[in-house]
């Protein structure tokens, strides 16, 4: 009896690695185990991010991009898949700028969570653009800080209907004393940027007549907010936060 078990023993411990061996001839004949590995890179990191196909980009070639009812096409310096960067008409400070999503939310409880998330890392990209060209140490995001504010419906001081977030880079100083009057100045006529929007666009009345409301209101130019739209482009490549590539480009 004893010999007979040990004569299975040996036999099954024979099948087993029989067996095994089988498993690892099958495993290694496999043609797959042939390609070469994908590579992962932590170059990847910092580079314009890829959503999809599409890009940050700094390109609105062929695109017609509205804040509420106004269109700013030329205005926009940075699209990326849900959200694009806005210069500003009536900027309270220079660099003040606005982050909008792509299409014409009210409300922010209105946004996708894949809407809301690239809105606010739109946020993070145009304040390393804004502090490289305004802070005092452009190399270091400490030396200066930023007011970013979101006027979520009209009591709240939100004059076009349409999710935006103001960034406002700061400087000691750069509103005297009291540095939170910015706030104070964010629901004023002097930011009231829907105001201004469609006194651009109004028929103009004739006579001589001075136009009171003009007067605070001091609006800049289409030219001079290309201008700037332009140079915050020419930046965000040079960091490598954009390209200037859009569409079936990027893919």
């Amino acid at each position: 009896m004893s010999q007979f078990l040990h004569n299975l023993s040996r036999h099954s411990d024979l099948l087993a690695s029989r067996l095994a061996l089988f498993r690892v001839s099958r495993f290694a004949a496999r043609p797959w185990l042939d390609r070469p590995a994908r590579a992962f890179s932590l170059k990847s990191f910092g580079k314009p991010s890829f959503v999809r196909g599409v890009m940050t980009s700094t390109n609105t070639d062929g695109m017609t991009i509205k804040f509420g009812p106004f269109e700013v096409t030329k205005q926009v310096f940075l699209t990326t898949p849900h959200s694009y960067g806005l210069v500003n008409l009536k900027p309270l400070l220079p660099g003040h700028v606005l982050i909008c999503p792509l299409k014409p939310h009210k409300r922010l409880l209105d946004l996708s969570p894949a809407e809301t998330t690239d809105l606010f890392a739109t946020v993070q990209q145009v304040q390393k653009l804004l502090a490289r060209l305004y802070f005092p140490d452009p190399s270091d995001l400490m030396s200066g800080s930023f007011t970013v504010a979101l006027q979520d419906g009209a009591e709240a001081g939100q004059t076009i209907p349409h999710v935006h977030v103001h960034v406002i880079p700061r400087k000691k100083g750069d509103m005297g004393e009291a540095m939170d009057e910015i706030y104070v100045h964010l629901s004023s006529e002097e930011a009231n940027v829907g105001g201004a929007l469609w006194d651009q666009q109004r028929p103009r009345p004739g006579g001589k007549m001075p136009r009171i409301e003009d007067a605070e209101r001091n609006a800049r130019t289409m030219d001079q907010m290309i201008e700037e739209a332009e140079k915050f482009k020419t930046v965000l490549e040079e960091m490598g936060i954009a390209s200037s590539a859009r569409g079936s480009e990027r893919l």
